[in-house]
């Protein structure tokens, strides 16, 4: 890890009331004396001018946090300056001026905390969950993330192991002492069945935690002047998508994020499907079909007058538009009507169901795809032990699975063989973090 004190702007860009410009290392003390001619007592914030070579740069509140109790475990500073774009740049002039100070790459703070113990792998993928949060259950998901719940629960599956392990090799190192040897495998047998159910329970629930931080993909498509782009501006609230009688209109992929109910929600809105000699619209339902096989979940939209059947892709909802003109109900299809309003307050209903269902009460404890394969991994290592320990053919050979078994285990929480993604997770984080 570099040696070298960083320091970032750690709030928003552009003016503001108030700008934070944080800085992290073994330099810190010096900076503060240079700027403001004293190092502040621990934690206490003190109201002073800041100075440079070439002059005052602003008057700021300044903190102090000592290492090693603090978010690097570094000696951090933090000033709070006017949030003028110029004092901002001249601040952080006067900081690159200092020996061994530099601009804090993408996700270093972050990444110095890790190096130092001060967070796990887990803590920082529950940090930049957080950061990125748009609704409430992926904000209540993260921060139970950054808190340690996923890290806590790693933590008690890997002790529950090692006193496996401890078991195992014991009937391996010390087979000829008589106390040693009297170790009851169906015991060890026993335990590895209960740790493999709680991985497994853990699994089960790791679907809801990814597709609640990645929200859910609802396609909008039918056939041409069925509603679609109608009815993607009344549930996104905007006029997002062009409304016209003129079949084609809609030609590209429009992406409409919004919220339901705290759920995270991305609409499609999609070409209209039909055989086409318009190359751009071809293309539009290429795009569209191919959207469609990837999506969660599909809103497949027709008008009184079409029949066409949804293609092959997510679960369809069969919806019925311009209800109003509907000479007979349709126990088949969801009936709405735009213009009246008729049966959009059941389609937000049906919504906001197939989304619980598929998000469940937030408190998935995976929810990243990386988790969920270690975990995995480790749920097949351990049942190749229980295998070699149930047939006695090899305790050596149990013993290295279970030894794997806790390397995957570890690297959820970064104590293994994380290295190689280290630097593309932190890229995901802003400067000042």
């Amino acid at each position: 890890m570099s040696q070298d004190t960083i320091f970032a702007l750690a709030s928003g860009v552009g003016r503001s009331a108030v700008a934070i410009i944080r800085l992290s290392g073994l330099q810190v003390k010096t900076c503060l004396t240079g700027l403001i001619g004293m190092v502040p007592p621990p934690r206490s914030a003190v109201l002073k001018q800041l100075r440079s070579d070439d002059g005052p740069i602003d008057q700021a509140l300044v903190l102090y946090f000592p290492g090693p109790h603090s978010f690097t475990g570094e000696d951090i500073a933090e000033f709070q300056v006017h949030g003028s774009p110029a004092v901002v740049s001249c601040l952080l002039s006067a900081l690159s001026r200092f020996p061994d100070c530099r601009l804090a790459e993408a996700g270093e703070f972050s990444r110095r905390a890790l190096s130092n113990g001060k967070m796990d792998l887990a803590h920082i993928e529950g940090l930049i969950d957080l950061i990125d949060s748009e609704t409430q259950m992926q904000r209540k998901q993260a921060l139970r993330q950054m808190q340690g719940y996923l890290s806590d629960t790693i933590a008690a599956w890997r002790r529950s192991l090692l006193q496996v392990m401890a078991l195992v090799e014991s009937q391996i190192d010390f087979s000829d002492e008589e106390d040693v040897s009297s170790v009851d495998l169906q015991q060890v047998v026993t335990r590895i069945q209960d740790l493999i159910a709680s991985l497994q329970q853990a699994l089960a629930q790791s679907d809801q935690g990814i597709r609640l931080r990645e929200g859910l993909v609802i396609i909008v498509a039918g056939p041409p002047n069925a509603g679609k782009s109608s009815l993607v501006n009344y549930l996104a609230k905007k006029d997002v998508a062009i409304v016209s009688p003129i079949a084609g209109t809609t030609r590209d992929l429009i992406e409409v994020p919004l919220q339901l109910d705290g759920f995270p929600l991305t609409l499609i809105d999609t070409a209209g499907l039909r055989e086409s000699y318009d190359p751009i619209e071809q293309e539009g339902v290429k795009r569209a079909l191919s959207r469609a096989q990837q999506a969660d979940l599909g809103l497949w939209l027709t008008a009184p007058d079409q029949h066409e059947h949804p293609p092959a892709g997510p679960d369809w909802i069969l919806v019925r538009t311009k209800a109003d003109l509907l000479p007979y109900a349709d126990s088949d299809h969801l009936s709405l009507s735009l213009h009246t309003g008729v049966g959009l307050e059941d389609l937000l209903q049906r919504l906001k169901a197939e989304a619980a269902r598929r998000f469940g009460s937030g408190d998935a404890l995976v929810t990243r795809e990386r988790q969920r394969q270690a975990i995995d991994a480790a749920v097949l290592s351990l049942f190749r032990a229980l295998d070699r320990l149930k047939d006695g053919s090899s305790l050596e050979l149990a013993a290295e699975d279970l030894r794997l078994a806790g390397r995957c285990l570890g690297s959820v929480i970064g104590v293994v063989g994380v290295e190689a993604m280290l630097d593309s997770l932190f890229a995901e984080f802003c400067i000042g973090k």
